[in-house]
């Protein structure tokens, strides 16, 4: 049987249906394949297009609604939400979001949301944090020493880092800022682990880390506003800005 295509849907393969066709209408939703206020196919068009079950489609469009990508309401439908309505700090719609946006932009708009939370959430972790925040910070520290040259092993641990900063702040409305970090950070220090400043990053992160531990906020603060300002300027002297 042909199916006519929607835009920004394609087949969905049979394992995992509801979360593989999720994925496919959150991606097209967050392109603009879908604008603000339109709706989206009627069930019935979306299981003949992507040979899924009815059921599938309605679990996939539940989590889209639980996301606040997609309202359902009687007579109108299901339509598009306005992106103000969404739910940014979801890890679906933060993968979606990053894999659609410009990298300059994204970076810029991370390195926003570092500026205006990080150095605070790093006063109140020094706060805080007990004995188990500390030492688990501290691996996470040494983690990083021992990734040496390995990329990926410093991304994590450097990853970690700054999500245990979040949680140690004990302050559980800066608990999600942290969960969002371990993706959506990601990218961003990626791209911060091909530069040679490696040397310099271990001594700052040792600083922070120093200061956090020893219980001392305007030490942190200061400590996460160095590191911040030669994150950025690392970023833009890889990317040859």
């Amino acid at each position: 049987m042909s199916r006519t295509a929607d835009p920004g849907l394609q087949f969905v393969p049979s394992r995992n249906l509801h979360a593989r066709l999720a994925d496919e209408l959150g991606l097209a939703i967050v392109r603009g394949d879908y604008l603000p206020g339109e709706p989206l196919p009627p069930e019935v068009r979306l299981c003949e297009t992507l040979g899924v079950s009815r059921t599938a489609a309605r679990e996939a469009i539940k989590g889209l609604i639980a996301k606040g990508l997609i309202e359902a309401r009687p007579k109108t439908g299901t339509r598009v939400r306005q992106s103000m309505d969404w739910n940014h700090l979801d890890p679906d719609v933060l993968r979606w979001r990053l894999e659609v946006t410009d990298t300059d932009a994204y970076l810029a708009k991370m390195f926003q949301l570092r500026r205006a939370t990080e150095p605070a959430a790093c006063a109140l972790a020094a706060q805080n944090a007990d004995a188990e925040d500390r030492r688990r910070l501290e691996a996470n520290f040494h983690a990083m020493i021992d990734a040496g040259d390995d990329n990926a092993a410093w991304v994590e641990a450097d990853l970690a880092f700054h999500k245990t900063i979040y949680l140690a702040t004990r302050n559980e409305f800066f608990w999600p800022i942290g969960q969002l970090f371990g993706f959506g950070l990601k990218h961003m220090f990626k791209i911060a682990a091909t530069g040679t400043h490696r040397p310099r990053a271990v001594v700052e992160h040792g600083t922070l880390m120093r200061a956090i531990v020893d219980g001392n906020p305007e030490a942190a603060t200061q400590a996460a506003l160095v590191l911040l300002e030669n994150a950025v300027a690392d970023i833009d002297r890889i990317r040859g800005r």
